[in-house]
Order: C-alpha cells, then structure tokens, then sequence
C-alpha cells in the first residue's frame, strides 16, 4: 500500500506530463485535446491542493 508521499508525488509527476501535454496541444491549436487533458489536469490539481500541496510556483497553465 502506497504512503500518502508517495501517492503526491506519482500525482507531481502526472501534473508535470499533463501540463506538458495540454502546452503543446494548445501550441499546436488541438482543441478536442486540450479539452480531454484539462479534465485531468483539474482532478489531479485538486488532489495536490486537497494534499497541501503550494500550486503557485508548479501550475504553468494557471486555469
């Protein structure tokens, strides 16, 4: 059973490949994409927040 550090920081790392993904897709003007992305971008942005985790410095896409 995974710890609680464990389980945020895999969500760290799927924010970092999400926000990585939803850049280029808007870069590259993928609506349906970006769309599909920023449902999970705000999932597992809420978990970091609901963990205690500061969004300040880490979220580029700021939505």
């Amino acid at each position: 059973m995974p710890t609680g550090i464990e389980v945020t920081k895999q969500a760290l790392d799927d924010f970092k490949k999400i926000q990585k993904y939803m850049l280029l897709a808007r870069k590259e003007n993928a609506v349906e994409t970006y769309a599909e992305l920023k449902d999970e971008y705000l999932t597992i942005k809420a978990l970091l927040q609901a963990s205690g985790v500061n969004m300040t410095d880490i979220d580029k896409i700021k939505e």
